[in-house]
């Protein structure tokens, strides 16, 4: 079952709760994470005594640790994503242009405000100001789509058309971006810069693969974002009721041209522009352990050099398995609390491959705050009658 609403409605709605969202939502974030919103990018307070933050490659080997691989990358991570704790990295903090894998924050911060089953027909406005030579999975204007449509065009075709009609609806592109920012503080994500949530090069717009790692296993968390990066291929509505498919552009994960698909892969997300090189956020399970692993923008082997890169990582840490220290860890500094080592697999296993259906708890909260702001329009409404009638 699925929920219908007009364009019209849809809209009208969105922009009711719009305010209400852009209030909220920054809140939320800094509550999940245990503290205040630490603040605006460059917060002067951000510790920098993490070995993170030092230049190179930092490792804590036992002696029958296996050695650290060497990629060409200008930074990476690698890091359990149940525990948090970061098993090498290089240059984890530089920050760097993140191109799509900062698609992975404009899911965590919109996906929880838009139930999948919510149909839109998409406007001009929606499609407005997408970047030349940009991504697309191929959105028409004057077509109906459901939101879970929309999100498997950003997660498997990397859409930035898609990813502007999920920011239209939930507020509008300078909002989103907002949110995003504070999402990412919330998280403890200090070197996140957003200026363009779809991740096209905007001056400024920055990353790090410390954050990276951050929102790659903030989204293995949550079942519905676990559910979308891992999925390999999907249907996309077309014209007069057609629909075509789209894979997943993650080669790690699909196997495609001529990348062999690493074992245990369960998404995440990667990303090319020409500034940006290539980028990937990547993860697997391998005997009751989840590794991520982020990946920026190689410096040799071409196109196919950040999977490969990244599958030497991943290979890496699931062998140095007890043999290391960690080095840092995801959490923020102020020791948000763990989540044990089975929270992870609880997310993925939760996160099969199925029909995507509209979720109702979120549904309820989008109508009771549609609602509250129809009841304000209202009483505006009447008081700008009552005026007009005594003038």
């Amino acid at each position: 079952m699925t929920i219908g609403f007009s364009s019209r409605a849809v809209r009208a709605t969105c922009m009711l709760c719009a305010a209400g969202l852009l209030t909220l939502v920054p809140a939320t974030a800094a509550a999940r994470a245990g503290r205040p919103d630490p603040g605006p990018p460059g917060d002067a307070a951000a510790p920098r005594s993490s070995p993170l933050y030092r230049s190179g490659t930092q490792v804590r080997p036992h002696p029958a640790a296996p050695r650290v691989p060497e990629v060409s990358a200008l930074s990476w991570v690698v890091a359990d994503a149940g525990t948090g704790d970061v098993l090498a990295a290089n240059d984890a903090h530089r920050e760097l242009p993140p191109a799509s894998t900062l698609k992975t924050l404009f899911a965590l911060t919109v996906l929880p405000a838009l139930p999948g089953g919510i149909r839109h027909e998409v406007g001009p406005e929606d499609l407005s100001g997408i970047g030349p030579g940009s991504s697309l999975v191929g959105v028409v204007e004057g077509q109906t789509y459901r939101v879970s449509d929309l999100w498997n065009g950003v997660f498997l075709n990397s859409g930035n058309d898609a990813v502007h009609v999920l920011a239209s609806l939930t507020g509008g592109w300078s909002a989103t971006a907002a949110r995003m920012q504070a999402e990412a503080r919330a998280l403890g994500a200090r070197d996140t810069h957003v200026r363009s949530p779809d991740g096209y090069d905007a001056p400024g717009q920055v990353s790090s693969a410390y954050d990276l790692a951050v929102f790659g296993r903030e989204g293995l968390r949550r079942p519905d974002f676990a559910r979308y990066c891992a999925k390999v291929d999907a249907m996309f509505p077309g014209r007069d009721g057609s629909s075509y498919g789209i894979m997943n552009t993650n080669r790690l994960l699909t196997g495609a041209d001529g990348v062999q698909p690493y074992p245990g892969l369960i998404g995440v997300k990667n990303g090319y522009t020409s500034n940006a090189g290539n980028t990937l956020i990547a993860a697997a399970r391998r005997d009751g352990r989840t590794l991520v692993v982020t990946v920026m923008n190689p410096q040799e082997g071409g196109g196919h050099a950040v999977y490969e890169e990244a599958r030497a990582l991943l290979d890496w840490g699931f062998e140095a398995a007890g043999e290391v220290d960690p080095v840092g860890s995801l959490d923020p500094e102020d020791h948000r609390p763990r989540q044990g080592p089975q929270a992870v697999p609880a997310a993925v296993s939760a996160a099969k491959p199925a029909e995507d259906v509209p979720g109702w708890p979120e549904t309820g909260a989008i109508l009771g705050v549609a609602g509250l702001g129809a009841g304000v329009m209202a009483l505006a409404l009447r008081i700008k009658l009552v005026r007009d009638d005594g003038s």
